[in-house]
């Protein structure tokens, strides 16, 4: 398979609905490859000094997409980066066509049940309101996922290492890792 070709950042992004996985690809992958991994909502929190739930509450989800693209367009001055991104980061087609600019977009595509087995502190999340809620809110989410993916990665019944050995694979066949 051709390696792919990008211009200026080499960054692999992990998107995916809650609970998918996304951190604990980019830790394994980050410890794999010697590569440095990050997280988008950890950052936003680091540069607000707020938590993402006190963010949504106190400032809204329109105001919290605001930080993850300037959260995004900060990543720009770095290099070779494994980012996991929030759920709904895909929310935002300006943050969809950065993620194009500084890199390689893998997308790990999972059911409901999947993420909720993983969803231990819905405190935390402050978009997952229900079962109900989420599983609407991936239904609307999941064509925004697949139209930002540069690869697709079926994690259905699948555990993460198993996850974060197949994506290794496949990034190392297109020269990203």
């Amino acid at each position: 398979m051709p390696a792919a070709v990008k211009h200026g950042c080499d960054h692999v992004f992990i998107v995916g609905f809650l609970g998918a996985g996304k951190s604990t690809l980019a830790r394994n992958l980050g410890r794999m490859f010697h590569r440095r991994f990050v997280d988008t909502d950890r950052m936003v929190e680091r540069a607000c000094g707020k938590s993402v739930a006190q963010l949504f509450r106190e400032e809204g989800e329109d105001r919290f997409r605001l930080h993850e693209t300037s959260v995004l367009q900060g990543l720009s001055a770095e290099r070779s980066l494994l980012v996991s991104c929030g759920g709904g980061i895909v929310e935002t087609p300006r943050n969809i066509e950065l993620i194009h600019e500084l890199g390689f977009c893998v997308y790990l595509d999972g059911d409901l049940d999947d993420s909720l087995r993983q969803i231990r502190r819905s405190d935390t999340r402050p978009d997952f309101r229900s079962a109900e809620h989420a599983a609407r809110l991936l239904d609307h989410r999941r064509p925004l996922y697949e139209r930002a993916a540069d690869l697709t990665v079926d994690i259905r019944g699948r555990t993460f290492t198993d996850v974060s050995y197949t994506v290794a694979e496949l990034l190392l066949e297109r020269g990203l890792l």
